[in-house]
């Protein structure tokens, strides 16, 4: 793995940690496919009782690597289906996996990395941790993403935030439900340790089914609704308002839309 880590220790719990600093863990193919095969190797271990997703450096996930969006940006609609589809598919993979998922969300998270925690069973974040789904801003629209997103707040909380383009902070992401808790940053470390514990003191079995189980009662994520989440962010690719934001972006200067 280059993009990621996984360590385990003797309790079975994993952290899975991006480990791109330099980027911000900016999400590229690479890590996609990556956080997907580690999403699948983790959820069929035995050993493993309890997963960690968390961060290297100062951002949680910053969203989007920016060489991917350049890519996509000469790419036909085939091929940024095919892109969406790597991202629909991780998302999934992480959301499926029968095991708890804890967010240890220690720095920003923006576009997919709301997503990432969006996923997660629940997420603690430090205070100063700041949130947003900022495609908008570029001609973009947050749709890979946005069935986890709308899952874990709700049609009426994502509204708020969903396609304003907004950044808010960890108290705004708590009462948005994307979080469970803030805390000061050198309790952090603590706080993801009381949400561990009880999974220790659980059958997995049972805490697998139990998962399942709250998946099917909730609102169904079929797969109509991915592939037409996909299918949005490809017709809005091909839209003259995401051309002129993402040209605009990499010119460094204001997008005839803003004007």
């Amino acid at each position: 793995m280059k993009t990621i880590q996984i360590e385990k220790d003797a309790r079975g719990v994993a952290t899975l940690t991006l480990a791109r600093p330099d980027k911000h863990n900016a999400l590229n193919e690479e890590m996609i496919l990556e956080l997907t095969e580690a999403a699948k190797t983790l959820g069929a271990d035995p050993s493993v009782r309890v997963v960690v997703l968390t961060g290297q450096g100062e951002s949680f996930c910053a969203g989007g690597d920016l060489s991917w969006m350049r890519a996509q940006m000469a790419a036909d609609g085939a091929t940024r289906a095919r892109e969406a589809r790597k991202l629909a598919d991780m998302l999934g993979a992480l959301d499926r996996m029968p095991k708890p998922l804890i967010g240890r969300i220690q720095g920003q998270a923006l576009g997919g990395g709301v997503g990432m925690v969006s996923v997660c069973d629940l997420a603690i974040a430090v205070q100063g941790a700041r949130f947003g789904l900022t495609e908008v801003r570029l001609g973009l629209i947050p749709a890979t993403i946005g069935p986890y997103v709308v899952a874990r707040m709700g049609a009426a909380k994502a509204r708020r935030v969903f396609f304003s383009g907004r950044v808010f902070d960890a108290d705004h992401a708590q009462a948005l439900d994307l979080l469970a808790a803030v805390v000061a940053p050198d309790d952090l470390d603590a706080a993801i340790e009381r949400e561990i514990a009880p999974y220790l003191a659980a059958a997995p079995g049972a805490v697998a089914e139990a998962k399942a189980l709250v998946a099917r009662l909730g609102a169904a994520l079929d797969q109509s609704a991915i592939d037409d989440s996909i299918s949005a962010l490809v017709t809005r690719w091909e839209s003259a308002e995401a051309e002129e934001g993402i040209a605009a972006f990499f010119e460094k200067r204001k997008a005839d839309f803003l004007k």
